[in-house]
C-alpha cells in the first residue's frame, strides 16, 4: 500500500499550482469578472458556459452539474489518476519534493505508476525517432519522401521507425530500468510463450500525444510485404491511452483551435501532417476509431461550443467508407452548437494526396469550399435509391426526411424541403408531411441505442451511493440564500469582517447543516491563521470542514459577489450583519418563548437569567451595527 503524503506537502502543492493553467490544458477559459474565468464544463455536456475557475482561491465549480473542487480533484477526474498519483504528478510539475509519513515503506513501483508509464513512452518515442534515419529504415524514408515529408516535418510530428526484429525496443527499455510489469502495462509489447516481445516491428511510427503533449501511445503503419499484421496498428487500451478520448495532433492544434474556434477532422496521421504543413493548423484525426461522443466532448470544450460561433469541418475520402464515416459524424451533429461542415475533394483525394498532387493551396481551398454536413448527408442518402422509379423516390424521401428534420437552423428547413422536392420530383407538401412526421417521431441512431443499452447495464451493476450526511440547502428559502451569500463573502473576502462580526460568527448556528459545516470550517481556519483571501485561506477552511461539504466550499469560492469595487466593503458588512442579526433574532425568539413558560413567582432566578440573556443579545446587536458604521 502506498504511503501517505504529508498534509503540509499536499497543501503546498495545491497552493503553488496555478489551477487556471492546469484547467486551460483541457478547457478554453474566458474572463468572467475580476479574478474569475469560465468555460464549458468538462464534466457534463452543455451549451452555455457554467464552469467557473477562481485562481486566487485555487478552486473550480460548475453551476450546471454541481461538480467542484481544487486542482487536485480536477486532475484526478480528467486523467483518471489516484489522489497520490495526482499529487505526485503536480509536485513533479513544479519541481517540489514530497515527504511521506514515517515508516510507510513506499516502493518505486507504487509511487507514480502513471508517471513511469509516461516516462517509458517518452523514452520509446525518442528510440523510434533515432531509428528513422538509419539504413535499416530506408523503406520508412521512401514512404515519407513519396508523400512530401522531409526530415524537418517528420521531426515536428515526432515520426519514427520501429526496427525489424522481436525485442529491439524491449531490450532498450529494460536497459533504462523499466520493470516487466511496467513494460507490459505500456501496451507496447505483446506476450508469447517465451515472454514479452515488441508489438511494433518494421513499421513507421507516430507518437500519439495527450492534450498536454505527453506521449501516451503509438500508431504504426505496415511497410513490408511479409508483415502479416493490419495496415495500421495502434497501442491497445491502457491506463494512459483511451482511443475514444484521444485526437491525434491535438497537442499541436489546441491553441489554434481555441483561437480560431475551428477544428478540422481528417482521417489519418499523414493527413494531419499534410494539413498542418499546408497551413490548416487546426487539423486532428481520430486514432483507429470513428469520431464519437468522447471526441465531441473534447472538441466542444476547445472551441467553446456555446452558441457564439465555431466550425467543425470533417474531411472524408470520396469512397463508400468515407461516405459511411460522414453519416456517422452526422449522427453526432446535434451535439454541437457550432456549425458542422464536410470537405471532400471532387476526385476523392485526401489532404495528403491532394497536397502532393496540387500543393498546399489546394488543401487550403478544400477547407474553404466546405459544405454543410447535412447537405452532404442528404446527397449520400439519396444516392442509395433508384430515383428512376416512383417507389425508389418515395423510399429516398422517407430516408431523407429525418435529415431535413435534424437541421439545427429551423429557418433552413423549408428551403431544403423544396430542394428535396425538386431532386425527387415529389410534391413539396408531401415532402413537408414526411419531414413533419420525422420531427414528431425521432428515431434514435444505432449508436444511441447501443449507448442506452450500455448505460442501462452500467446502472444495473452499480452499487448504491452512500447516504449523504447533509441535505443540499433549498435555495428557494430566503434564509438559505442569505446564509449562502454570507458564507460566499466570508470565504472570498474575510479581511473585511470586523472583530465583533468574527466573535458573532463563532457563536452562530446556521439553519442548514451544510452551511453550518462550512461556518465551523471558517471559524477553525480563523483560529489558526490571520484571515486573508487566497488559496491558503481556502485550504485552511477545507482542512477544518467535513469532506461532504467540500463541494459547496468550492462553489462559494467562485460564486459572484454582486457589488462594485467601490461599494464592496459596505456591501459585505451589510450581508454579514444581516445573517448575524437573523441568528440573534432566532435566539431572541427562542428566549421569549422560554420566558412565557417560566412562572415568575416560582422561578424568579430563571426569569431574571433569561432577561439577562435578552439584554446581552441586544448588546450584541448594537456591537454589530457599530462595527458596520
Amino acid at each position: 500500500m502506498a504511503g501517505l503524503i504529508k498534509r503540509e506537502d499536499i497543501d503546498e502543492v495545491r497552493s503553488r499550482t496555478d489551477i487556471r493553467e492546469i484547467v486551460e490544458g483541457y478547457v478554453t477559459l474566458k474572463g468572467a469578472g475580476i479574478g474569475s474565468f469560465k468555460g464549458l464544463c468538462p464534466f457534463h455536456d452543455e451549451r452555455t458556459p457554467s464552469f467557473h475557475v477562481r485562481p486566487q482561491m485555487g478552486t473550480y465549480h460548475c453551476f450546471g452539474c454541481g461538480e467542484s473542487g481544487d486542482v487536485i480533484s480536477f486532475v484526478m477526474a480528467m486523467d483518471h489518476t489516484s489522489f497520490t498519483e495526482t499529487v505526485e504528478k503536480l509536485a513533479a510539475r513544479i519541481n517540489y519534493e514530497l515527504h511521506y509519513e514515517a515508516g510507510s515503506g513506499v516502493s518505486r513501483e507504487e509511487i507514480g505508476r502513471r508517471q513511469r508509464l509516461l516516462d517509458a513512452h517518452k523514452v520509446a518515442a525518442e528510440f523510434f525517432q533515432r531509428n528513422l534515419y538509419t539504413p535499416a529504415a530506408r523503406e520508412a524514408q521512401k514512404f515519407l519522401g513519396a508523400r512530401g515529408f522531409d526530415p524537418r516535418s517528420t521531426r515536428q510530428f515526432g515520426v519514427g521507425f520501429a526496427p525489424r526484429g522481436w525485442d529491439h525496443l524491449l531490450r532498450y527499455l529494460r536497459s533504462q530500468g523499466f520493470t516487466e510489469e511496467e513494460l507490459e502495462a505500456t501496451g507496447m509489447f505483446s506476450r508469447g510463450n517465451r515472454g514479452l516481445y515488441d508489438r511494433f516491428r518494421g513499421r513507421l511510427i507516430w507518437p500519439i500525444r495527450g492534450i498536454a503533449g505527453e506521449t501516451i501511445g503509438f500508431g504504426a503503419r505496415k511497410l513490408f510485404d511479409d508483415d502479416q499484421g493490419p495496415k495500421y496498428l495502434n497501442t491497445p487500451e491502457t491506463q494512459l491511452y483511451k482511443k475514444s478520448q484521444v485526437l491525434y495532433g491535438l497537442d499541436l492544434a489546441k491553441r489554434n483551435i481555441a483561437k480560431k474556434k475551428q477544428i478540422v477532422v481528417v482521417e489519418g496521421y499523414t493527413d494531419v501532417m499534410a494539413a498542418h504543413l499546408a497551413g490548416i493548423d487546426t487539423a486532428v484525426a481520430t486514432c483507429g476509431t470513428a469520431f464519437g461522443a468522447g471526441h465531441i466532448k473534447i472538441v466542444r470544450r476547445l472551441i467553446s461550443d456555446d452558441g457564439s460561433g465555431g466550425e467543425v469541418i470533417f474531411t472524408f475520402d470520396g469512397d463508400a467508407a468515407g461516405q459511411k464515416a460522414a453519416l456517422h459524424a452526422f449522427e453526432e451533429d446535434q451535439k454541437f452548437v457550432a456549425q458542422t461542415f464536410v470537405a471532400v475533394a471532387k476526385d476523392g483525394m485526401d489532404p495528403c494526396d491532394l497536397r502532393l498532387a496540387r500543393g498546399d493551396a489546394a488543401v487550403r481551398s478544400l477547407i474553404e469550399h466546405k459544405r454543410p454536413l447535412f447537405e452532404f448527408a442528404l446527397d449520400a442518402t439519396i444516392r442509395n435509391y433508384d430515383l428512376d422509379t416512383l417507389e425508389g423516390r418515395v423510399r429516398a424521401m422517407r430516408a431523407a426526411a429525418p435529415i431535413v428534420a435534424g437541421i439545427k437552423d429551423r429557418t433552413l428547413r423549408p428551403a431544403y424541403v423544396r430542394e428535396l422536392s425538386g431532386w425527387l420530383g415529389i410534391d413539396t407538401a408531401e415532402v413537408q408531411s414526411a419531414v413533419d412526421y420525422a420531427l414528431r417521431n425521432p428515431q434514435p441512431s444505432y449508436r444511441d441505442r447501443a449507448r442506452e443499452q450500455e448505460t442501462a447495464q452500467d446502472a444495473a451493476s452499480s452499487l448504491p451511493a452512500p447516504e449523504p450526511r447533509f441535505e443540499r440547502p433549498d435555495m428557494r428559502d430566503p434564509v438559505a440564500r442569505a446564509e449562502h451569500q454570507a458564507l460566499t463573502i466570508i470565504v472570498q473576502h474575510p479581511h473585511f469582517l470586523s472583530v465583533p462580526q468574527w466573535q458573532e460568527l463563532a457563536k452562530s448556528r446556521f439553519r442548514y447543516d451544510m452551511h453550518q459545516a462550512i461556518a465551523e470550517g471558517i471559524v477553525g481556519a480563523a483560529a489558526e491563521m490571520v484571515p486573508q483571501p487566497g488559496v491558503n485561506w481556502v485550504n485552511a477552511i477545507r482542512s477544518h470542514t467535513d469532506e461532504q461539504a467540500h463541494g459547496l466550499l468550492a462553489e462559494l469560492t467562485v460564486a459572484p459577489v454582486l457589488a462594485k469595487e467601490s461599494e464592496l466593503a459596505r456591501y459585505i458588512h451589510g450581508i454579514v450583519n444581516h445573517i448575524l442579526q437573523l441568528q440573534i433574532d432566532r435566539e431572541k425568539s427562542d428566549l421569549l418563548m422560554q420566558l412565557q413558560r417560566i412562572n415568575v413567582q416560582a422561578e424568579p432566578d430563571a426569569f431574571n437569567a433569561v432577561q439577562q440573556q435578552l439584554l446581552e443579545l441586544e448588546h450584541r446587536r448594537r456591537s454589530i451595527m457599530e462595527g458596520q458604521n
